[in-house]
């Protein structure tokens, strides 16, 4: 079978879609380096720790990277069972998709509706419009509202919301959304969401970048709102996190 995910291919996305950032890094380090050497001391020993701490930083956090996205088994989905009663499975972006073949190749006897709630408007980060010019749609992937998903109620087996949810920034809206998830979600279904989370290993791996996640208690009240309970939490590496939803009063 020809491989879906090419290797390396997690970190080199990173690197190709946020180039500025570790532009800028390097940048910064090479100044930093620059002004050391023409001043005196004690200046000259804190610029010097400073621009070891930027490249210290920007060197960590893409071997935590490599290490989710390449190493970590994540994308290989075995932590999930595939069922034969599986008819309809939802996966569902925001605005790059690296998951739907991956997963239609898990569930083969499942059919796999991708949808993609990306918003222009919204969604102005310029990583992911390279990573749309650079990679096209999955076929026949459905353009969503959040708050408007246009599938039947009790339709769908099996939902991925992978490493998009937090795109959405407002909390209301969040809400929303995953009581739009739980209509659609048959009573026996299940939710995965899989998210990096503000905390302490994601700080120590992304400094500063862990304030666009949310902590867990924000996603516990999100899911507590949208009347969805959480069945389990997986943890592949210290600094993702799945949780496994269902609806209100349908435990397995």
């Amino acid at each position: 079978m020809e491989e879906i995910r090419k290797p390396f291919q997690g970190v080199k996305n990173i690197i190709r879609f946020n180039w500025h950032f570790y532009a800028m890094a390097i940048g910064l380090v090479l100044f930093l380096a620059f002004v050391a050497i023409i001043v005196q001391d004690p200046l000259r020993v804190l610029l010097i720790i400073s621009a070891a701490v930027v490249l210290a930083s920007t060197i960590i956090s893409l071997l935590v990277s490599l290490y989710i996205y390449d190493l970590s088994g994540l994308y290989k989905f075995k932590w999930i069972d595939s069922l034969p009663t599986d008819q309809l499975i939802l996966n569902i972006h925001a605005g790059f998709d690296e998951t739907s073949a991956l997963l239609q190749s898990r569930f083969k006897s499942a059919e796999l509706v991708a949808m993609d709630f990306y918003d222009s408007d919204k969604h102005t980060e310029v990583s992911i419009k390279r990573a749309r010019a650079a990679y096209p749609p999955y076929p026949n992937t459905k353009h969503a509202k959040t708050n408007a998903l246009n599938l039947p109620n009790e339709s769908v087996d099996k939902i991925f919301v992978l490493l998009a949810a937090h795109e959405i920034r407002d909390e209301a809206e969040r809400v929303l959304f995953f009581k739009e998830l739980a209509r659609i979600l048959k009573p026996a279904g299940l939710i995965y969401v899989t998210e990096h989370l503000r905390d302490i290993p994601n700080f120590l791996a992304f400094n500063l970048g862990f304030f666009h996640f949310y902590s867990k208690s924000a996603w516990l009240r999100t899911f507590r709102q949208a009347n969805i309970c959480l069945q389990q939490e997986i943890k592949l590496t210290p600094f993702l996190s799945t949780f496994t939803l269902h609806k209100n009063g349908t435990a397995p």
